[in-house]
Protein backbone atom coordinates (compact mmCIF):
# COMPACT_ATOMS: atom_id res chain seq x y z
CA UNK A 1 0.00 0.00 0.00
CA UNK A 2 1.13 3.53 -0.79
CA UNK A 3 2.12 6.13 2.09
CA UNK A 4 -1.08 6.63 4.35
CA UNK A 5 -1.40 10.09 6.34
CA UNK A 6 -3.10 10.28 9.78
CA UNK A 7 -1.72 13.34 10.60
CA UNK A 8 -4.44 15.79 9.47
CA UNK A 9 -4.36 17.42 13.10
CA UNK A 10 -0.90 18.37 12.20
CA UNK A 11 -1.81 19.79 8.77
CA UNK A 12 -3.79 19.03 5.90
CA UNK A 13 -2.89 18.70 1.93
CA UNK A 14 -4.09 22.46 0.29
CA UNK A 15 -7.43 21.12 -2.16
CA UNK A 16 -6.38 21.65 -5.44
CA UNK A 17 -9.41 24.20 -6.09
CA UNK A 18 -7.86 26.26 -3.71
CA UNK A 19 -4.54 26.18 -5.27
CA UNK A 20 -5.92 27.39 -8.45
CA UNK A 21 -7.39 30.35 -6.51
CA UNK A 22 -4.08 31.14 -5.52
CA UNK A 23 -2.10 30.96 -7.94
CA UNK A 24 -3.43 34.32 -10.50
CA UNK A 25 -1.96 36.21 -6.44
CA UNK A 26 1.64 34.74 -7.45
CA UNK A 27 2.08 36.20 -10.78
CA UNK A 28 -0.33 38.30 -12.88
CA UNK A 29 -2.00 40.04 -9.91
CA UNK A 30 1.11 40.34 -7.18
CA UNK A 31 0.50 44.18 -6.50
CA UNK A 32 0.75 45.41 -2.90
CA UNK A 33 -2.76 45.71 -1.74
CA UNK A 34 -1.26 48.70 0.28
CA UNK A 35 -0.32 50.41 -2.47
CA UNK A 36 -2.31 53.30 -4.16
CA UNK A 37 -1.84 52.49 -8.15
CA UNK A 38 -3.76 49.80 -10.06
CA UNK A 39 -1.98 46.80 -9.01
CA UNK A 40 -2.37 47.68 -5.25
CA UNK A 41 -6.34 48.18 -5.59
CA UNK A 42 -6.90 44.72 -7.57
CA UNK A 43 -5.07 42.74 -4.69
CA UNK A 44 -6.82 44.96 -2.15
CA UNK A 45 -10.12 43.85 -3.59
CA UNK A 46 -9.59 40.21 -3.60
CA UNK A 47 -8.16 40.65 0.04
CA UNK A 48 -11.44 42.49 0.86
CA UNK A 49 -13.68 39.77 -0.51
CA UNK A 50 -11.50 37.35 1.21
CA UNK A 51 -12.07 38.98 4.23
CA UNK A 52 -16.24 39.15 3.92
CA UNK A 53 -16.16 35.31 2.63
CA UNK A 54 -14.31 34.52 6.10
CA UNK A 55 -16.53 36.51 8.01
CA UNK A 56 -19.46 34.95 6.56
CA UNK A 57 -18.65 31.74 7.46
CA UNK A 58 -18.30 32.16 11.16
CA UNK A 59 -20.90 34.55 11.44
CA UNK A 60 -18.90 37.88 12.33
CA UNK A 61 -18.46 41.13 10.34
CA UNK A 62 -15.53 41.71 8.16
CA UNK A 63 -14.05 44.43 10.44
CA UNK A 64 -13.88 41.46 13.14
CA UNK A 65 -11.65 39.25 11.07
CA UNK A 66 -8.06 40.05 11.54
CA UNK A 67 -5.43 38.23 9.38
CA UNK A 68 -2.20 36.86 11.15
CA UNK A 69 0.57 34.35 10.10
CA UNK A 70 -1.26 31.60 12.08
CA UNK A 71 -2.99 30.49 14.75
CA UNK A 72 0.29 30.33 17.00
CA UNK A 73 0.69 34.16 16.56
CA UNK A 74 -3.02 34.30 16.63
CA UNK A 75 -3.44 33.10 20.08
CA UNK A 76 -0.35 35.10 21.21
CA UNK A 77 -2.09 38.52 20.45
CA UNK A 78 -5.21 37.70 22.19
CA UNK A 79 -3.52 36.77 25.34
CA UNK A 80 -0.83 39.77 25.46
CA UNK A 81 -3.07 41.89 23.81
CA UNK A 82 -6.12 41.48 26.23
CA UNK A 83 -3.73 41.09 29.09
CA UNK A 84 -1.63 44.22 28.50
CA UNK A 85 -5.01 46.77 27.24
CA UNK A 86 -6.99 45.01 31.08
CA UNK A 87 -4.19 45.35 33.21
CA UNK A 88 -5.80 48.76 34.84
CA UNK A 89 -8.74 46.48 35.64
CA UNK A 90 -6.56 43.27 36.60
CA UNK A 91 -3.67 40.99 36.23
CA UNK A 92 -5.28 37.74 36.92
CA UNK A 93 -5.47 35.17 33.75
CA UNK A 94 -6.94 31.72 32.95
CA UNK A 95 -5.88 29.34 31.10
CA UNK A 96 -7.08 25.83 30.69
CA UNK A 97 -4.16 23.48 31.69
CA UNK A 98 -4.94 21.38 28.23
CA UNK A 99 -4.68 24.72 25.80
CA UNK A 100 -2.09 24.56 23.11
CA UNK A 101 1.70 25.58 23.47
CA UNK A 102 1.18 28.94 21.99
CA UNK A 103 -1.33 29.94 24.94
CA UNK A 104 0.54 27.82 27.54
CA UNK A 105 3.98 29.60 26.81
CA UNK A 106 2.45 32.51 26.51
CA UNK A 107 0.78 32.85 30.00
CA UNK A 108 4.25 31.46 31.50
CA UNK A 109 5.88 33.96 29.59
CA UNK A 110 3.21 36.86 31.42
CA UNK A 111 3.46 35.31 34.90
CA UNK A 112 7.24 36.40 35.06
CA UNK A 113 6.17 39.91 34.00
CA UNK A 114 3.92 40.72 36.98
CA UNK A 115 0.66 39.12 35.89
CA UNK A 116 -0.97 36.05 38.02
CA UNK A 117 -2.27 32.85 35.81
CA UNK A 118 -4.61 30.29 37.16
CA UNK A 119 -4.35 26.95 35.01
CA UNK A 120 -7.83 25.90 34.94
CA UNK A 121 -8.10 22.41 35.65
CA UNK A 122 -10.10 19.65 33.36
CA UNK A 123 -11.27 16.06 34.02
CA UNK A 124 -10.24 12.53 32.86
CA UNK A 125 -11.49 13.21 29.50
CA UNK A 126 -9.70 16.63 29.06
CA UNK A 127 -13.07 18.36 29.40
CA UNK A 128 -13.30 21.91 31.63
CA UNK A 129 -14.41 22.09 35.20
CA UNK A 130 -17.06 24.55 34.67
CA UNK A 131 -17.33 24.40 38.84
CA UNK A 132 -13.95 25.16 39.62
CA UNK A 133 -13.63 27.48 36.92
CA UNK A 134 -16.21 29.55 38.22
CA UNK A 135 -14.51 29.34 41.52
CA UNK A 136 -11.52 30.28 40.11
CA UNK A 137 -12.50 33.58 38.34
CA UNK A 138 -11.74 36.62 40.83
CA UNK A 139 -12.79 40.51 40.94
CA UNK A 140 -9.23 40.78 39.20
CA UNK A 141 -9.91 38.36 36.24
CA UNK A 142 -9.34 39.75 32.85
CA UNK A 143 -8.78 36.96 30.73
CA UNK A 144 -10.05 33.32 30.35
CA UNK A 145 -8.67 31.29 27.45
CA UNK A 146 -9.92 27.80 26.89
CA UNK A 147 -10.21 26.17 23.27
CA UNK A 148 -12.98 24.74 21.46
CA UNK A 149 -11.73 21.50 21.00
CA UNK A 150 -8.43 19.97 21.81
CA UNK A 151 -5.63 19.64 19.55
CA UNK A 152 -4.18 16.12 20.82
CA UNK A 153 -7.12 14.05 22.18
CA UNK A 154 -9.95 16.03 19.97
CA UNK A 155 -12.28 16.73 23.01
CA UNK A 156 -14.70 19.44 22.29
CA UNK A 157 -15.33 21.80 25.17
CA UNK A 158 -18.61 23.63 26.45
CA UNK A 159 -17.38 27.11 24.94
CA UNK A 160 -20.94 28.58 24.94
CA UNK A 161 -21.73 27.99 28.73
CA UNK A 162 -17.96 29.19 29.25
CA UNK A 163 -18.66 31.83 27.33
CA UNK A 164 -22.08 33.18 29.38
CA UNK A 165 -20.03 32.79 32.95
CA UNK A 166 -16.98 35.38 31.66
CA UNK A 167 -19.90 36.98 30.35
CA UNK A 168 -21.32 36.88 33.48
CA UNK A 169 -18.31 37.80 35.71
CA UNK A 170 -17.00 40.54 33.24
CA UNK A 171 -14.10 39.07 31.93
CA UNK A 172 -12.99 38.31 28.26
CA UNK A 173 -13.02 35.25 26.69
CA UNK A 174 -11.16 33.68 23.87
CA UNK A 175 -11.07 30.64 22.47
CA UNK A 176 -8.40 29.41 20.35
CA UNK A 177 -10.67 27.29 17.14
CA UNK A 178 -7.54 26.42 15.27
CA UNK A 179 -8.98 22.39 15.06
CA UNK A 180 -12.50 23.22 15.06
CA UNK A 181 -12.70 24.96 11.58
CA UNK A 182 -13.55 23.56 9.33
CA UNK A 183 -14.70 20.24 11.27
CA UNK A 184 -17.72 21.25 13.27
CA UNK A 185 -20.16 24.13 13.14
CA UNK A 186 -18.38 27.30 14.31
CA UNK A 187 -20.10 30.61 14.74
CA UNK A 188 -19.12 33.28 17.14
CA UNK A 189 -22.08 34.71 18.11
CA UNK A 190 -23.24 31.09 18.84
CA UNK A 191 -20.48 30.39 21.04
CA UNK A 192 -20.37 34.52 22.18
CA UNK A 193 -16.71 34.82 22.61
CA UNK A 194 -14.85 37.74 22.48
CA UNK A 195 -12.31 36.27 20.24
CA UNK A 196 -11.00 33.20 18.66
CA UNK A 197 -8.39 32.59 16.42
CA UNK A 198 -8.22 29.53 13.43
CA UNK A 199 -5.50 28.81 11.02
CA UNK A 200 -6.10 27.90 7.23
CA UNK A 201 -3.54 24.81 6.79
CA UNK A 202 -6.23 22.61 9.39
CA UNK A 203 -8.90 22.89 6.46
CA UNK A 204 -7.17 22.34 3.42
CA UNK A 205 -5.67 25.87 2.73
CA UNK A 206 -2.31 26.94 3.04
CA UNK A 207 0.37 27.47 5.49
CA UNK A 208 1.29 30.12 6.99
CA UNK A 209 -2.07 32.53 7.30
CA UNK A 210 -4.47 32.11 9.99
CA UNK A 211 -6.85 34.84 11.21
CA UNK A 212 -8.36 36.14 14.94
CA UNK A 213 -11.68 37.67 15.51
CA UNK A 214 -12.05 40.48 17.91
CA UNK A 215 -15.60 41.38 18.77
CA UNK A 216 -16.31 44.81 17.92
CA UNK A 217 -15.94 47.07 20.76
CA UNK A 218 -13.41 45.23 22.43
CA UNK A 219 -10.10 47.06 22.01
CA UNK A 220 -6.47 45.20 22.77
CA UNK A 221 -3.15 45.85 22.32
CA UNK A 222 -1.03 45.16 19.24
CA UNK A 223 1.29 42.53 18.64
CA UNK A 224 3.43 43.26 15.46
CA UNK A 225 3.91 47.00 15.17
CA UNK A 226 5.39 49.06 12.26
CA UNK A 227 2.92 48.97 9.60
CA UNK A 228 -0.57 50.35 9.03
CA UNK A 229 -1.80 47.03 7.60
CA UNK A 230 -5.22 45.08 9.32
CA UNK A 231 -6.97 48.44 10.03
CA UNK A 232 -3.47 49.92 12.14
CA UNK A 233 -3.64 46.81 14.13
CA UNK A 234 -1.24 44.51 12.86
CA UNK A 235 1.69 45.32 10.86
CA UNK A 236 3.16 43.47 8.06
CA UNK A 237 2.78 43.19 4.07
CA UNK A 238 -0.35 41.33 3.52
CA UNK A 239 0.27 37.86 1.79
CA UNK A 240 -2.50 37.89 -0.14
CA UNK A 241 -2.35 34.59 -2.21
CA UNK A 242 -2.26 33.29 1.38
CA UNK A 243 -5.28 35.07 2.49
CA UNK A 244 -7.23 34.26 -0.81
CA UNK A 245 -6.34 30.79 -0.25
CA UNK A 246 -8.05 30.71 3.31
CA UNK A 247 -11.17 32.24 1.92
CA UNK A 248 -11.67 29.50 -0.51
CA UNK A 249 -10.59 27.14 1.86
CA UNK A 250 -13.04 27.99 4.48
CA UNK A 251 -15.51 28.02 2.21
CA UNK A 252 -15.50 24.50 0.51
CA UNK A 253 -15.07 23.31 4.43
CA UNK A 254 -18.17 24.71 5.40
CA UNK A 255 -20.45 23.86 2.28
CA UNK A 256 -19.26 20.47 2.63
CA UNK A 257 -18.86 20.45 6.30
CA UNK A 258 -21.66 18.07 7.78
CA UNK A 259 -20.64 15.40 4.71
CA UNK A 260 -17.27 15.29 5.55
CA UNK A 261 -17.33 15.06 9.12
CA UNK A 262 -20.13 12.70 8.74
CA UNK A 263 -17.36 9.90 6.69
CA UNK A 264 -14.29 11.33 8.77
CA UNK A 265 -16.21 10.26 11.87
CA UNK A 266 -16.97 6.49 10.16
CA UNK A 267 -13.46 6.35 9.37
CA UNK A 268 -12.43 6.97 13.12
CA UNK A 269 -15.09 4.87 15.05
CA UNK A 270 -13.87 2.08 12.69
CA UNK A 271 -10.45 2.72 13.75
CA UNK A 272 -11.28 2.99 17.48
CA UNK A 273 -13.25 -0.62 17.13
CA UNK A 274 -11.00 -2.51 15.80
CA UNK A 275 -7.95 -1.39 18.00
CA UNK A 276 -10.23 -1.80 21.33
CA UNK A 277 -11.53 -5.05 20.02
CA UNK A 278 -8.12 -6.46 19.03
CA UNK A 279 -5.29 -4.48 20.51
CA UNK A 280 -5.14 -5.19 24.38
CA UNK A 281 -3.88 -2.62 27.17
CA UNK A 282 -4.76 -0.06 25.43
CA UNK A 283 -6.50 3.46 26.51
CA UNK A 284 -8.56 5.84 23.93
CA UNK A 285 -8.00 9.14 25.50
CA UNK A 286 -10.39 12.32 25.08
CA UNK A 287 -14.31 12.44 25.64
CA UNK A 288 -15.58 9.28 23.92
CA UNK A 289 -18.90 11.22 22.44
CA UNK A 290 -18.08 15.08 22.08
CA UNK A 291 -14.36 14.63 20.19
CA UNK A 292 -13.58 16.02 16.60
CA UNK A 293 -14.76 13.87 14.10
CA UNK A 294 -11.23 13.46 12.65
CA UNK A 295 -9.10 12.50 16.48
CA UNK A 296 -8.60 9.24 18.04
CA UNK A 297 -5.72 9.25 20.62
CA UNK A 298 -4.74 5.45 22.30
CA UNK A 299 -2.11 5.22 25.14
CA UNK A 300 -0.82 2.08 24.79
CA UNK A 301 0.73 0.57 28.41
CA UNK A 302 4.27 -0.49 28.18
CA UNK A 303 5.14 1.05 24.89
CA UNK A 304 7.15 4.10 24.50
CA UNK A 305 5.03 6.32 22.13
CA UNK A 306 7.70 7.47 19.90
CA UNK A 307 9.05 3.91 19.07
CA UNK A 308 5.35 3.09 17.75
CA UNK A 309 5.34 6.39 16.01
CA UNK A 310 8.99 5.03 13.75
CA UNK A 311 8.13 1.94 13.84
CA UNK A 312 4.48 3.02 11.87
CA UNK A 313 6.08 5.39 9.95
CA UNK A 314 8.79 2.39 8.38
CA UNK A 315 5.75 0.84 7.20
CA UNK A 316 4.26 4.15 5.47
CA UNK A 317 1.82 5.56 8.41
CA UNK A 318 2.17 8.70 9.38
CA UNK A 319 0.79 9.45 12.59
CA UNK A 320 2.06 11.62 15.55
CA UNK A 321 2.91 11.36 19.42
CA UNK A 322 0.79 14.30 19.99
CA UNK A 323 1.39 18.84 19.17
CA UNK A 324 3.13 19.35 16.15
CA UNK A 325 4.06 22.24 17.69
CA UNK A 326 5.87 19.68 21.09
CA UNK A 327 7.62 16.95 18.45
CA UNK A 328 10.93 18.51 19.66
CA UNK A 329 10.09 17.71 23.07
CA UNK A 330 11.09 14.61 25.28
CA UNK A 331 8.82 15.52 28.06
CA UNK A 332 5.25 13.82 28.59
CA UNK A 333 1.90 15.37 26.46
CA UNK A 334 0.69 18.13 29.18
CA UNK A 335 -2.72 17.42 28.63
CA UNK A 336 -2.41 14.21 28.80
CA UNK A 337 -0.98 14.75 32.48
CA UNK A 338 -3.83 17.40 33.38
CA UNK A 339 -5.93 14.39 32.41
CA UNK A 340 -4.44 12.35 35.09
CA UNK A 341 -2.89 9.90 33.23
CA UNK A 342 0.54 8.35 35.10
CA UNK A 343 3.79 9.74 33.28
CA UNK A 344 4.47 6.28 31.33
CA UNK A 345 0.74 6.10 30.44
CA UNK A 346 1.35 9.20 28.54
CA UNK A 347 4.71 8.95 27.09
CA UNK A 348 2.77 5.63 25.23
CA UNK A 349 0.71 7.82 23.13
CA UNK A 350 0.24 8.59 19.37
CA UNK A 351 -2.51 10.58 18.08
CA UNK A 352 -4.84 9.28 14.65
CA UNK A 353 -6.26 11.90 12.45
CA UNK A 354 -7.97 11.02 9.48
CA UNK A 355 -8.97 13.46 6.91
CA UNK A 356 -11.75 13.88 3.98
CA UNK A 357 -9.19 11.70 1.38
CA UNK A 358 -8.68 8.68 3.64
CA UNK A 359 -10.33 5.53 2.66
CA UNK A 360 -11.53 2.37 5.51
CA UNK A 361 -8.76 0.27 3.53
CA UNK A 362 -6.47 2.65 4.77
CA UNK A 363 -7.35 2.25 8.48
CA UNK A 364 -7.70 -1.48 8.19
CA UNK A 365 -4.23 -1.92 6.68
CA UNK A 366 -2.93 0.67 9.42
CA UNK A 367 -4.54 -1.41 12.53
CA UNK A 368 -2.94 -4.40 10.95
CA UNK A 369 -0.04 -3.13 11.06
CA UNK A 370 -0.26 -1.55 14.50
CA UNK A 371 -1.60 -5.29 15.95
CA UNK A 372 2.16 -6.53 14.71
CA UNK A 373 4.16 -3.52 15.86
CA UNK A 374 2.74 -3.42 19.35
CA UNK A 375 3.33 -7.25 19.92
CA UNK A 376 7.10 -6.71 18.94
CA UNK A 377 7.67 -3.55 20.87
CA UNK A 378 6.17 -5.09 23.87
CA UNK A 379 8.39 -8.07 23.96
CA UNK A 380 11.07 -5.89 23.66
CA UNK A 381 10.15 -4.00 26.01
CA UNK A 382 11.49 -4.02 30.16
CA UNK A 383 8.21 -2.81 31.21
CA UNK A 384 6.16 -5.46 29.84
CA UNK A 385 5.30 -8.28 32.32
CA UNK A 386 7.22 -11.16 32.26
CA UNK A 387 4.54 -13.70 32.72
CA UNK A 388 2.96 -11.67 29.45
CA UNK A 389 5.80 -11.96 27.14
CA UNK A 390 4.81 -14.85 25.43
CA UNK A 391 1.64 -14.04 25.34
CA UNK A 392 0.82 -12.98 21.65
CA UNK A 393 -2.92 -11.58 22.91
CA UNK A 394 -3.09 -11.49 26.86
CA UNK A 395 -6.18 -10.53 27.81
CA UNK A 396 -7.75 -7.85 28.31
CA UNK A 397 -7.60 -5.09 31.47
Amino acid sequence: MDKIYFDHAATTPVDPRVLEKMLPYFTQNFGNPNSQHSFGRQTVSAVDDARDAIAACIGAKPSEIYFTSGGTEADNWALRGAAYALAGRGKHLIVSAVEHPAMIATAKELAKKGFEVTFAEVDEYGTVDLAKLERAIRPDTTFVGVMTANNEVGTIQPVGEIAALCKAKGCVFFTDAVQAAGAIPLRVKDIGADMLSFSAHKFYGPKGIGALYIRSGLKIEKLITGGHQERNMRGGTTNVPAVVGMAEALRIASENLEENAAYVASLRDRFIRRVQKEIPYVRCNGHPAHRLPANANFSFRYIEGESLLFSLDLKGIAVSSGSACSSGSLEPSHVLLAMGLPEGLAHGSIRFSFGKDNTPEQVDYAVDALKEIVVKLRALSPLFPKELKNEVFPKEE
